[in-house]
């Protein structure tokens, strides 16, 4: 049997492995913080937040004390600060990206530290929690099965008009965040865009004392918001673009026949234009036909 001997330090067992963790939390009533979140406060080497301000208040609010390193992250020095927050990680130490309310990275830091964590191999992870996007879908009433979030609309009204354009024909239910005091200038926008009919809902202050969803469609909400002064933070979730039935051969033709003027074989044009409209080939061809002998 061989004796016992004491191992050399350097022959230690390796340190556990650390992780980065991205946790959700409250986005107005503090009860929704989850067990999981509460514990990562209080045991987290480093919470990276993105106000410390309010971190510490919302640590006060749970009854916890953040005994780790708290450091600033937002989106000035999330670049810059990611790698020495994976240099914890790889040292064996959690850290804890939280932002002010919600998800990180869903229009809060986190994107980018993640981003490198995958590029250096580090271990990241997420204790979900509270979504404004999906809260706000949830009580629109408008359908679920399908939606894209777009974020914040661009400030500038050229901007913001290309951008809604890009969506007009978008048939998934579209979830956007928006700041109070540019909510009625995004709702008339919106309108122009989509057709003042188009379904929408205009969900502020989510979870909080003063929850309201406001359900019409954008030429009605647009009006109200007009009217009156929308207050809190702010989702505006809107239906999808209508399914469109397949457009009449004869609107088609007259498009057909100015390429064919222009020099092009009227066979390529009709192969061309019927799979851009979805209708036969044979039809448009024929419809063609009969338009030039006319």
């Amino acid at each position: 049997m061989t004796p016992a001997t004491d191992l050399p330090d350097d022959a230690a067992a390796p340190r556990e492995a650390g992780h980065l963790v991205l946790a959700g939390t409250p986005i107005g009533n503090a009860e929704d913080a989850s067990p999981r979140l509460r514990r990562l406060l209080a045991e987290a080497d480093v919470v990276a937040a993105e106000d410390t301000r309010r971190l510490h208040g919302l640590a006060g609010r749970l009854g916890v004390q953040v005994t780790g390193r708290v450091v600033s992250f937002h989106e000035h020095n999330e670049s810059e600060r990611a790698d020495d927050l994976l240099d914890v990680v790889e040292g064996g130490g959690t850290v804890l990206v939280v932002s002010d309310a919600g998800m990180p990275s869903v229009s809060d830091p986190g994107f980018r530290v993640v981003a490198r964590a995958v590029e250096r191999g580090v271990p990241v992870t997420a204790a979900p929690g509270p979504s404004a996007v999906l809260t706000a879908l949830a009580l629109s009433g408008l359908p679920t099965d399908r939606f894209c979030f777009e974020g914040f609309l661009p400030r500038k009204a050229g901007d913001r008009s290309r951008t809604l354009a890009a969506l007009v024909d978008e048939p998934r239910t579209l979830v956007f965040f928006e700041a109070p005091h540019r909510v009625a200038e995004a709702l008339a926008a919106m309108a122009d865009a989509f057709g003042a009919d188009r379904p929408a809902a205009v969900a502020r202050e989510l979870t909080k004392t003063y929850e309201e969803v406001l359900r019409g469609t954008l030429g009605e909400l647009a009006e109200r918001a007009g009217a009156e002064q929308l207050r809190g933070e702010i989702c505006v979730v809107v239906g999808g673009a209508p399914a469109r039935g397949p457009v009449p051969v004869v609107e088609l033709v007259p498009a057909v026949l100015a390429r064919v003027d222009g020099g092009e074989r009227l066979k390529d044009v009709v192969a061309d234009v019927a799979t851009g409209s979805g209708v036969p080939k044979r039809d448009l061809y024929a419809a063609a036909l009969e338009a030039r002998k006319g």
